[in-house]
């Protein structure tokens, strides 16, 4: 029933803001699927409500997925709850299915924790994602609303992701790559980035933390989360990950079997109401803390 708060309201903006329904455009999507009726009849997404209008909504169900859970997929965990995990994600593991990757991947880890949430069946409860070869912290929802939920505050740059990144060169001490990014025209494998108007914006803030000859430590903080975003836009300013394949100097990988890019700190406002703020460190994998080490005794001699 409508109340008076919501009379002259539109229907997609009053039925936004429902806890289930989680945001404007998945209401808009709902009435164009015609699962809303306001008094019987089925609405435009621009109509305004009146007072006393009953309206139906008819939620959509969660995608069906052939995956079968696996429980023997070894990751860590940084927190749980009943509305979503973090995963401190090791080196090596696929985070989803794909193309020589069917099973195996941390979803089907996750399958097993009751990953839940979002269009993509192959994808249950993901809500960002980390490349197979770089470590740490990623949230995965456990239900469609928290999906939703993290979805926005994504967008809305809400949840704050920092990671620990060595880099060739000396960089300034303080640095923000805002450039867009793109599929590589040629090698459709490679990010790049691109002109102004034919990517995806994307921003990287970068500061030092300690310099050695030739490479240096680096904190790197999103602003955007696209695809290799922190690699490519080091690898633009110059001052590419060591030991990265693809973006980085591959004949100089400092005795590195993988890119040095770990995602070590996850801080975010606890999707539900009145839950505590949730923020997170993982410390360096082994095999990057003795890189780190390895650095540190090379620029002391």
């Amino acid at each position: 029933m409508v109340g008076p708060d919501a009379v002259g309201q539109r229907i997609d903006a009053v039925l936004g803001r429902v806890p289930e329904i989680g945001s404007r455009a998945e209401a808009q999507r709902l009435i164009s699927d015609g699962r809303v009726q306001v008094n019987g009849q089925p609405p435009r997404k621009r109509d305004a409500l009146v007072a006393g209008a009953t309206i139906r909504v008819q939620p959509r169900a969660a995608p069906s997925s052939e995956l079968e859970p696996d429980a023997s997929v070894a990751f860590g965990l940084a927190y749980q709850d009943e509305y979503l995990i973090v995963v401190d994600k090791p080196a090596g593991l696929v985070v989803h299915p794909a193309r020589g990757h069917a099973t195996g991947t941390l979803v089907h880890g996750l399958l097993a924790m009751a990953a839940a949430g979002g269009d993509d069946p192959t994808r249950p409860g993901i809500v960002h994602r980390l490349d197979r070869d770089t470590s740490g912290l990623m949230v995965v929802a456990r239900s469609e609303q928290v999906h939703r939920r993290l979805q926005r505050m994504l967008r809305e740059r809400r949840v704050e992701r920092r990671y620990l990144v060595l880099v060739h060169g000396t960089p300034p001490p303080a640095f923000s790559v805002d450039r867009p990014i793109a599929r590589h025209r040629r090698d459709r494998l490679r990010m790049a980035v691109v002109s102004e108007g034919t990517g995806r914006e994307a921003v990287t803030h970068v500061r030092v933390l300690e310099q050695w000859a030739g490479v240096a430590l680096c904190e790197a903080r999103l602003e955007t989360g696209r695809t290799h975003q922190i690699r490519v836009h080091l690898e633009s300013a110059g001052f590419p990950v060591v030991g990265d394949p693809v973006y980085g100097r591959r004949a100089d990988r400092r005795g590195l079997d993988r890119q040095f890019l770990h995602a070590y700190r996850l801080a975010f406002d606890h999707p539900i109401a009145g839950r505590a703020r949730i923020d997170l460190e993982s410390p360096l994998p082994h095999d990057l803390d003795l890189s780190r080490s390895r650095e540190r005794s090379r620029a002391a001699k």
